[in-house]
């Protein structure tokens, strides 16, 4: 079963992040909080793409759903004040 703490190192492992949470405890439906400077200048889709990209077939297999909230530095920065 996928585990929160599996899909954060998904994650981090394919795409360069400042900060990585992920939530979900029932295998299947979680969400996370992704900060990374590669959102610099992307849409809120682009962003998701990226971190659906990250996660290859896993999103077609293993993960029902994934919500999430994406934010470059600067505003996890701004967000964190």
């Amino acid at each position: 079963m996928l585990t929160a703490e599996n899909l954060k190192s998904y994650i981090e492992s394919s795409l360069p992040c400042d900060h990585v949470q992920v939530e979900g405890d029932d295998g299947r439906h979680f969400h996370a909080l992704i900060v990374s400077a590669q959102f610099q200048g992307k849409s809120m889709l682009q962003q998701h793409q990226l971190v659906y990209k990250s996660l290859g077939d896993r999103m077609k297999q293993d993960i029902h759903a994934l919500s999430m909230k994406t934010l470059t530095p600067e505003q996890w920065a701004k967000q964190s004040q």
